[in-house]
Formats: structure tokens, sequence, C-alpha cells
């Protein structure tokens, strides 16, 4: 049977003191559970990690989603001031390889802000409102730094993503081995990223669609992650 028990945060009512204790607990080994193991973590690990019962979990959070948001909420406005900082630099180029180098390091220190940032399918109302506001000031960068005639004229936005996908992934596997080994590769790809009369032809630019066609595929949507009700 289905339970129709109400969390506290619906019904518009105060925790109680020990139910907000809870809550912060929960929401405190959400971030660390999602930031070792990435967004694949379950709300049972979550569970596991605060030391309550999985029904406790599910009273404060209906869905995974509605979790994800709570625990993650601040990473993504981190990230966000972290574009918007980069428009700060001297130059295009040195705002645009600082922010690639900076969120990278991010990703690679937390896997559960590298899958919410990069992966597809998150329809949590912040998330997209971040992901629209970053996006015209990574543009803004980008024709910054062509215009300066420091990077190749044909990156756009919609290559970012895919470049700290690949970085991401670096990170993700080389941690046990070396944990600092991404950056060797993130600089080879910011060498790329310079203009040169004889760099190579890179075919058609991706399109925004395409980049989210390729997060869907590369981790599971968020719809695949909602918890069912506890029976």
């Amino acid at each position: 049977m289905t339970s129709t028990h109400q969390p506290a945060e619906s019904t518009g009512r105060p925790l109680r003191r020990d139910a907000e204790r809870n809550r912060e607990r929960i929401i405190a080994a959400a971030r660390a559970v999602f930031a070792t193991r990435g967004l694949a973590a379950t709300l049972d690990d979550v569970a596991h990690h605060a030391g309550v019962g999985i029904g406790t979990v599910y009273r404060r959070f209906p869905s995974k989603e509605a979790l994800v948001e709570a625990a993650l909420d601040e990473r993504l406005d981190e990230l966000a001031a972290t574009v918007e900082a980069a428009l700060e630099a001297p130059t295009g180029w040195d705002g645009l390889t600082g922010l690639l180098r900076q969120v990278a390091e991010m990703h690679a220190a937390d896997r559960g802000l590298r899958d919410l940032a990069l992966g597809g399918g998150w329809t949590m109302g912040h998330h997209e409102r971040i992901g629209t506001r970053m996006v015209p000031l990574i543009t803004r960068l980008i024709e910054r730094a062509q215009a300066e005639g420091s990077l190749r004229e044909d990156v756009t936005a919609a290559d970012v993503p895919l470049i700290l996908m690949m970085i991401s992934e670096v990170a993700l596997h080389s941690h046990p081995v070396r944990p600092d080994a991404y950056a060797r590769y993130l600089q080879l790809l910011i060498d790329g990223l310079r203009r040169s009369p004889d760099h190579g032809d890179l075919g058609r630019a991706l399109s925004q669609d395409d980049v989210d066609a390729v997060a869907l595929h590369w981790l599971p949507s968020s719809e695949s992650r909602r918890a069912p009700s506890p029976s």
C-alpha cells in the first residue's frame, strides 16, 4: 500500500526540532555521498550514511530529485558565481581558461555536482535556471576571447560542457592512481583552443540540442532515479 504521508515541507507546517535535525543530517549525508559516489547513489545509501531509517528520508524528501535539489543548490550557485567571476578576468582567454580549470577542479572534487551540472534530464527548477543563466555568460566569454584573437574562431559555447565531460571522465577514472592527472589533459585541450594558422578543421559545431542529447546518453535522466513511495 502506498503511503499518503505528507512531508512537513509540503504542508507548510514548521518541522519539530528533532525532525529539523534529521532533515539537516540527511542533507549533509547526501552531500557527502553524492560527492564521492555521484548521483547514482541511492536514497538507501544516504539513509545509511546519515544513520537514519529509509522511512525518515522519505518523510523529509518525497523524491530523489527533491533531495538532490536541497543538497546541491548551493553548489550550483557556486558554479554560476565562478562563471560570472570569469567575466572579470583581464582578458577573455584568461577568463575562459581559468573557468575551465576551476570548474574541472570542482567536478573532480564533487561527483554529484559534476553529474548534476553535466548530466541530462534533471528538471528541477533551480538547475534549469542556473543553466539558462550560465550559457549566455559563457558565450560572452568566448566571443570576447575570439575578438581578442586568442581563441580559435570555430569554438562555441556548446563545446564547453563536452570538454568538461571529457575531463571529468579522466578525473573520475584516474583518481585512485593519480588524482591530479585530469589537469594534464585539460592543459592539452586548452592548448588546442588557441588560435593558430595551422589548426585542423573541427567539422560541424554541435547545437545545444546535440549537447543535451549527449548528456542524456552520458548519464541516466532524473526520471529513472525517482524514489518510489514506501509501502
